[in-house]
C-alpha cells in the first residue's frame, strides 16, 4: 500500500500596516499561499481577510481557519495538525509580521519539528528587524525583550536593569508596546535612561504613516514629543 506524503508547515509572512500587500509581501508568499486551504491563526476574521486580500484562492469560503493563541492547550495541537498528517500543507498566519517572532506561532512551530514536519518560513515584514534595520544602533549584537512591566517601578527597574546590561555587552535592547501605551512607556524611557543613552522609536512601520527618530536621550528630554495610539517598537543602546 503506498503510504501518503505529510504535508509541510508554512509560516506566512502578514502586513504590518492596512494596504501594504503589494508593497511588502513577496510573490513568493502568494505562491505558497495557493497551496494552502488549511489556516492556524491568532484571529479567524482578520486572517480571513488578509488571505482573501491576495487574492489566490477562488472562494475563501473553501479555506479552513483554526485559532492558533496565547491560550491554546498543547494538547489540542495533534488536531490542529490533523490535515498535515493527510497530506495538506498548514499555513500558520501572525497577526502582524512573522510567525513565530513575539508570536503564539512558535509552539505550533516547535510541534512541527517534534513531529518530523518540515518547516518552510517565508520572507516578509518583521517590524523588530525593520526597526533594528532603521535606528543606527548596534546590529550586531541585540536582544529582544518582548513587553516591559506596565507598572510605573516595575517599567523603571527594568530599563535601568537593561541599560546597564547594554553597556556592559554593547547590546541594543528592543522591545514592544501597544499603541495605547505609547506615550506611558516614552515618558518611562525618558526619565529612566540616562541623557547619553540613544534611544529610538519606530512606529506604523511600512505605513504612509511611518516615522522613525533616533536621538538621544538628552535631545529627547529637549524636545519632547507626543504619539498617536500607534503600534510602536522601542530600540536603546547605552553610550560606552
Amino acid at each position: 500500500m503506498e503510504l501518503k506524503m505529510k504535508g509541510k508547515l508554512f509560516l506566512l509572512p502578514t502586513i504590518l500596516a492596512e494596504e501594504t500587500q503589494l508593497a511588502v509581501i513577496p510573490l513568493s508568499v502568494k505562491e505558497s499561499v495557493k497551496t494552502i486551504r488549511h489556516f492556524l491563526c491568532e484571529n479567524v476574521r482578520t486572517a480571513r481577510r488578509y488571505v482573501s486580500s491576495l487574492k489566490v484562492h477562488d472562494s475563501i469560503e473553501s479555506l479552513q481557519f483554526e485559532v492558533l493563541d496565547k491560550d491554546t492547550d498543547p494538547k489540542e495541537l495533534p488536531n490542529l495538525f490533523a490535515p498535515i498528517d493527510e497530506g495538506n500543507n498548514i499555513g500558520i498566519l501572525s497577526e502582524s509580521g512573522c510567525p513565530g517572532v513575539a508570536d503564539p506561532g512558535a509552539a505550533a512551530v516547535s510541534y512541527a519539528h517534534q513531529k518530523n514536519i518540515r518547516v518552510i518560513p517565508l520572507v516578509g515584514p518583521s517590524s523588530i528587524l525593520l526597526a533594528l534595520m532603521a535606528s543606527g544602533l548596534n546590529g550586531q549584537r541585540f536582544a529582544f525583550h518582548g513587553y516591559l512591566p506596565i507598572d510605573s517601578k516595575g517599567a523603571s527597574a527594568s530599563i535601568k536593569d537593561l541599560e546597564r546590561e547594554s553597556k556592559e555587552k554593547n547590546q541594543t535592547q528592543i522591545f514592544i508596546e501597544t499603541p495605547y501605551r505609547t506615550n506611558a512607556l516614552m515618558g518611562h524611557l525618558v526619565k529612566s535612561l540616562r541623557p547619553d543613552t540613544s534611544l529610538c522609536i519606530a512606529i506604523n512601520l511600512t505605513s504612509q504613516r511611518e516615522k522613525i527618530i533616533c536621538q538621544s536621550v538628552g535631545q529627547w528630554k529637549k524636545q519632547p514629543v507626543t504619539f498617536e495610539k500607534e503600534p510602536a517598537v522601542f530600540l536603546f543602546l547605552a553610550a560606552s
